[in-house]
């Protein structure tokens, strides 16, 4: 019983994350009138504020100082903090020029990404179904190209940085959070950098648009962090299928919220396509549970 109760709370808890990456385009659209490259600079900045903090009080410096000796991980986050920048401008970018929709396309596909990666770089085999999941996707978007005339490089992007960054991040030793924290502490010189300049020029939006706008750019550490904080505690404790499925709860929340909050245009065209997708991860998500559990009876 004790056991049930807990597994109910990591549930709970991990659903909580994917919710508030879900709606969260809400709060960075009410950063519209910030540039998307200064909203950058302060995520980096207060993010590394709110993880030295966070560790500070969970006492966790020893596992922090450890990594610095492993050699091999100083490199890949050299790599993984310019994804990390590249993802969450983009991210920025896109929600604040209306294309909230396009943002949701590009983490429906995440998990398809990261199965061809694990397939590329890791060896990991494809089973039928997880093929033909892939395919599906592929023309999902392949059929968005051909009728917009344009590669919906947004989705591509924060699909494929993302996808790279999690490969890297598997092979690291450093958790979520101390990761995170080595991560915005290489970023934070360039970002400091950059907002103070715009300070010095006068045409920084810190301190200089109003109290709201500078709350709002102080908590983008917190809301960067505490989704983050919910997964890290809720994922390990459940199953990994339970995991999957549960990931998708974020980029329908971001597409609830951009046709119906800010009403961005869903066309047939968009219905197809996504029609493809979600095709695609109900294979793979049914496919990945089915052989979970055979895992399980061996």
């Amino acid at each position: 019983m004790w056991q049930m109760e807990d597994t109910t709370k990591d549930t709970i808890t991990t659903i909580s994350a994917f919710f508030l990456w879900g709606i969260f385009p809400i709060y960075w659209k009410a950063l519209y009138h910030v540039p998307s490259t200064e909203i950058l600079a302060h995520r980096v900045i207060w993010s590394l504020v709110f993880m030295l903090f966070l560790l500070s009080i969970q006492g966790r410096w020893k596992e922090t100082k450890s990594i610095i000796f492993i050699s091999q991980d100083i490199p890949r986050f050299l790599f993984t903090s310019v994804l990390l920048a590249v993802n969450w401008l983009t991210y920025i970018w896109a929600i604040n020029t209306n294309q909230i929709v396009e943002v949701s396309l590009g983490y429906f596909i995440n998990p398809l990404v990261n199965v061809c990666m694990g397939m590329i770089f890791l060896r990991e085999r494809l089973y039928r179904w997880q093929v033909l999941s892939v395919m599906l996707a592929f023309i999902g978007v392949l059929f968005l190209t051909m009728q917009y005339g344009r590669v919906p490089w947004i989705a591509f992007t924060l699909a494929f940085s993302f996808g790279t960054y999690g490969l890297l991040r598997k092979t690291a030793k450093a958790g979520s959070m101390v990761g995170l924290l080595f991560e915005t502490a290489i970023l934070t010189p360039i970002a400091l950098a950059y907002t103070i300049t715009l300070g010095i020029q006068g045409s920084g939006a810190f301190f200089s648009i109003g109290l709201h706008t500078d709350v709002l750019l102080t908590g983008a550490g917190l809301v960067t962090a505490i989704p983050l904080l919910l997964f890290a505690h809720g994922a390990r404790r459940i199953q990994y299928s339970t995991v999957g499925f549960l990931q998708y709860i974020a980029p329908t929340g971001q597409l609830l919220v951009g046709v119906f909050l800010y009403k961005e245009l869903f066309t047939s065209t968009h219905a197809i396509s996504f029609g493809f997708v979600w095709m695609a991860i109900i294979i793979y998500s049914i496919s990945s549970l089915l052989s979970y559990k055979k895992q399980l009876n061996l």
